[in-house]
């Protein structure tokens, strides 16, 4: 039984690792409809798989600060009809300039419309759709001048001070400066059954 308890979260954890790198490195990482992960280059036969958009390369834009990432995050609450001030920065102002990130409580039946306005108001200031990986009603994440931006209407704050009822969930909107443009991955091919 430890075995195969063993197996079972190493399969978790592998699962768990390819959507969080298919969500950062659309680029990089594809997979196929029959459950192949492609890390690195693009695998040199097109999967066939007519549901899965291509990867929308970002525009060139200059690099963003954090403090007006911040503003973007202000403004699309705003045009989602939220109060900005009613929820809680995720990082305090000045103490990590790669990180970023707003969330408030809100009622699991207007959280999904209040995502999808945040959503439309990012897309309005030139923010690129990375649809790897996404839920349309649960999260997307977008990509601008070196900054990735996950909008989620599921998981926990880590350190929740609020008790959230049956017929509430977290907003959040979480921002991460990367730039692993200088990081070349090899090419990998994992077969996941």
């Amino acid at each position: 039984m430890n075995a195969f308890l063993k197996r079972v979260w190493i399969g978790l954890a592998a699962t768990l690792i390819v959507s969080l790198a298919a969500v950062v490195l659309p680029d990089q990482v594809q997979i196929d409809d029959d459950g192949r992960v492609h890390l690195g280059a693009p695998s040199s036969k097109p999967s066939g798989s007519a549901s899965a958009p291509a990867p929308v390369p970002e525009p060139p834009s200059p690099p963003l600060m954090r403090d007006e990432v911040d503003e973007v995050i202000r403004a699309a609450v705003r045009a989602a009809g939220l109060d900005p001030e009613q929820g809680k920065s995720r990082v305090p102002a000045g103490s990590n300039l790669n990180r970023t990130g707003w969330t408030a409580v809100r009622e699991k039946a207007a959280a999904p419309s209040e995502m999808k306005a945040i959503c439309a108001d990012l897309e309005r200031q030139g923010w690129v759709l990375n649809p790897n990986g996404d839920s349309a009603d649960a999260s997307r994440s977008y990509k601008r001048g070196g900054w990735y931006l996950l909008v989620s209407t599921r998981g926990q704050t880590q350190a929740p001070s609020d008790t959230l009822s049956d017929s509430q969930t977290y907003l959040t909107v979480i921002g991460l400066q990367l730039n692993l443009s200088d990081i070349p991955l090899p090419e990998i091919t994992v077969g996941m059954r």
